[in-house]
């Protein structure tokens, strides 16, 4: 009953009256909004030709726990069982200075001959940790690879796996096309591995700074290379920031990465 009443009351008293302007009248005056243009996201603005920039991050471990064991039988009465690691879900990147690492030069060129192509650069076998290594490939020879200190990196060009000779001659165009970085002639010189135990049909060609490995058809077959087509290996053999020789050594290789 008493809010009834105060309603009346207030309905009795209500006033009311129209709001007018002139038609030009104007409390502050608009301006013409300018058209913007949209920023790129990180991933739209680095590429390296017409696809994604090649960063450290294509290099992790391949490995995974769903593969299946393998045994080697080089030893019929001992066979070995080889279990693969948990990949890059399980263990980092090698680390150096508390970060993860990848030798720039292996980065550098992968951008270098994506551009100068314009195809994309598949990574087969970046880095790879000591128990995918070994499931990988058990061979002696491969027992100090440096896929596993993030020095060496497997790679085909799409579109050009029938030309991987052309690839290798824009790798060492690199080092001509960045002579301001590489002064010494070392750089830029190119000489063919005839010596040592290899295993490659094709003489390697090296530098100061990497070896190049060309894999035919029949070569280098591991549980990473599995595709029908040659391909090419970077090792980088000088690190030119701290001046001295890359050696990978079990040790090393055990302790340069981090488990999760």
């Amino acid at each position: 009953m008493e809010q009834s009443e105060q309603e009346k009351l207030r309905r009795m008293n209500a006033k009311g009256e129209f709001v007018l302007r002139s038609q030009n009248e104007y409390a502050y005056t608009l301006s013409t909004p300018n058209q913007r243009v949209r920023e790129r996201y990180p991933w739209e603005t680095v590429y390296s030709g017409k696809f994604p920039k090649i960063t450290k991050e294509f290099f992790r471990c391949r490995g995974s726990s769903v593969n299946p064991p393998h045994a080697d039988y080089k030893d019929p009465t001992r066979p070995v069982n080889y279990l693969d690691c948990g990949g890059f879900q399980k263990h980092s990147l090698p680390m150096k200075g508390d970060k993860e690492f990848v030798y720039p030069v292996l980065i550098d060129l992968l951008n270098y001959i994506q551009e100068k192509t314009q195809a994309k650069v598949v990574i087969t076998c970046g880095h790879r940790c000591p128990v995918h290594n070994a499931y990988a490939d058990s061979s002696t020879y491969n027992q100090n690879s440096k896929h596993m200190i993030g020095a060496e990196v497997d790679f085909y060009v799409q579109g050009w796996e029938s030309r991987p000779e052309e690839v290798i001659a824009l790798v060492m165009q690199y080092y001509q096309d960045n002579a301001t970085l590489y002064k010494d002639k070392k750089f830029h010189q190119f000489l063919r591995l005839e010596t040592g135990k290899l295993n490659v049909s094709t003489p390697p060609w090296y530098n100061k700074e990497i070896l190049i490995k060309l894999y035919k058809k029949n070569e280098g077959r591991d549980f990473d290379n599995r595709h029908p087509y040659p391909y090419i290996s970077l090792q980088v053999r000088h690190d030119k920031e701290a001046n001295e020789q890359v050696i990978c050594s079990w040790e090393r290789a055990f302790h340069c990465f981090r488990r999760y």
